[in-house]
């Protein structure tokens, strides 16, 4: 069975790039969000094995809705991809529960490993 992921980012463009790097891979695409509050929303219902997340975003950020979902599922798996390299907003993320942090622009490559690194052993066979 296929990891299922929650894509969330504002431009859709950067989501069809994640989408189609992890479909790549054989990750099922559970669903995409564009904002915090979607995401929020969309983890609720579907409680995905990792969850793709840009911080700025308009309406709810990702930190607050990284937040809100860590509330929901302490042990969920969440990957922030954003293209503020910026040290304050990654140990943000970090402490708030994210699992691991890439800039964009990403390699493919990159962002599977890092999300293949972030789920438990029996998730990942």
């Amino acid at each position: 069975m296929a990891n299922r992921v929650l894509v969330v980012d504002d431009s859709m463009l950067m989501r069809k790039m994640i989408c189609e790097s992890l479909a790549d891979a054989g990750w099922e695409i559970a669903a995409e969000g564009r904002d915090g509050a979607e995401a929020i929303r969309l983890y609720d219902d579907l409680r995905p094995d990792a969850v793709t997340m840009d911080i700025v975003m308009p309406g709810t950020d990702g930190i607050y809705a990284l937040e809100k979902i860590m509330e929901l599922d302490p042990r969920a798996r969440v990957v922030v991809v954003s293209a503020l390299n910026q040290t304050k907003l990654i140990s943000q993320a970090i402490r708030k529960g994210a699992q691991d942090f890439i800039a964009k622009p990403f390699l493919p490559e990159q962002l599977q490993e890092t999300l293949r690194g972030c789920l438990p052993e029996t998730v990942s066979n």
